[in-house]
C-alpha cells in the first residue's frame, strides 16, 4: 500500500466533503426561495418561523463551506497547485460573502418582527447576490478540485 492507495484516499475524502458542501448549499438556497415566496412580508409568526430556520441552515451551510473546502485547503490536505491557485485567488471574496452572511444572520435570527419586515425583502435581495457570488467562487474551487478526480 504504496501513496498512491493515499491519494486515493485522500481524493475520495475530499469528494465527500464537497458533497456535503454542496447538500448544505442546496437545501439553504431551496429555503431561500421559499422565503422569497413569501413577500409582501407580514409580522406574524409563521414567517419568523421560516425566517428563522432560513437563518439556522445559512450559517450551517457556511460553516460547511468552511469546514468541508476551506479548512480542508488550508491544512495543506490538498497538494494540486492548480487547486490551491485558484482558491487563494477566490478566499478574500469568500471572507467576503462570509461577513455579509453574518451580518444577515445577526440582524435576523433571533430579532422581534414588529416593524423589521420593511427591509427584509431587500436584504433577502442583496443576500442572494452575495451567495450568488460565493457560489461562483466555491464552484470554481470545486471543480478545480474535482477535475483531478477523474
Amino acid at each position: 500500500m504504496g501513496s498512491e492507495y493515499q491519494g486515493i484516499d485522500r481524493r475520495g475524502s475530499s469528494v465527500e466533503k464537497l458533497d456535503v458542501l454542496v447538500s448544505s448549499r442546496t437545501a439553504t438556497l431551496a429555503l431561500l426561495a421559499e422565503l422569497a415566496t413569501r413577500q409582501p412580508f407580514h409580522p406574524e409568526p409563521s414567517m419568523e418561523k421560516a425566517l428563522r430556520k432560513f437563518c439556522e441552515a445559512l450559517i450551517d451551510y457556511t460553516a460547511s463551506a468552511h469546514f468541508q473546502l476551506y479548512r480542508y485547503l488550508s491544512d495543506n490536505r490538498e497538494r494540486r497547485r492548480t487547486v490551491l491557485t485558484i482558491a487563494d485567488r477566490l478566499y478574500p471574496t469568500i471572507v467576503e460573502t462570509t461577513d455579509v452572511i453574518l451580518r444577515f444572520n445577526d440582524k435576523y435570527e433571533s430579532m422581534s418582527f414588529d416593524n423589521s419586515v420593511e427591509f427584509l425583502a431587500v436584504d433577502l435581495s442583496n443576500l442572494g447576490e452575495c451567495l450568488a457570488d460565493r457560489i461562483q467562487c466555491e464552484d470554481q474551487v470545486i471543480n478545480a478540485m474535482r477535475g483531478g478526480l477523474h
